[in-house]
C-alpha cells in the first residue's frame, strides 16, 4: 500500500469558533494520516451529566434516603446506581 504524504498542515486558530468553521468545510484526511493513529485510553474522563428535576412522593424520597443512609452513600448517588442497574437488566 502506498503511503501518500500529508499534503497540508493544520493552520493555527485564534478561537474555537474559527476552528469549528474550518473543520466543517475541510476533511481531516487531507491533514492527518489516520493509518498511523493509535487508540488511547482516557481513564479520568467523566461522562457529561445533565441536571434534571424529578418530583417524587415524600414517602418514596424518605425511603430512598433511609436506604442510602444504611449504605452510607448520598441518596442521589443511590438513585443513579439503581437506575443504571435497572437499565442494564432490561
Amino acid at each position: 500500500m502506498n503511503k501518500q504524504p500529508i499534503k497540508q498542515t493544520i493552520p493555527a486558530f485564534k478561537t474555537e469558533a474559527e476552528e469549528k468553521a474550518f473543520w466543517e468545510s475541510h476533511d481531516t484526511t487531507d491533514f492527518v494520516d489516520w493509518t498511523t493513529a493509535q487508540k488511547v485510553t482516557l481513564p479520568n474522563l467523566r461522562p457529561s451529566t445533565k441536571t434534571i428535576s424529578l418530583r417524587l412522593p415524600q414517602h418514596l424520597l424518605d425511603g430512598i434516603k433511609v436506604a442510602a443512609n444504611a449504605r452510607d452513600v448520598p441518596y442521589q448517588s443511590l438513585i443513579k446506581v439503581w437506575l443504571k442497574e435497572k437499565l442494564q437488566s432490561q
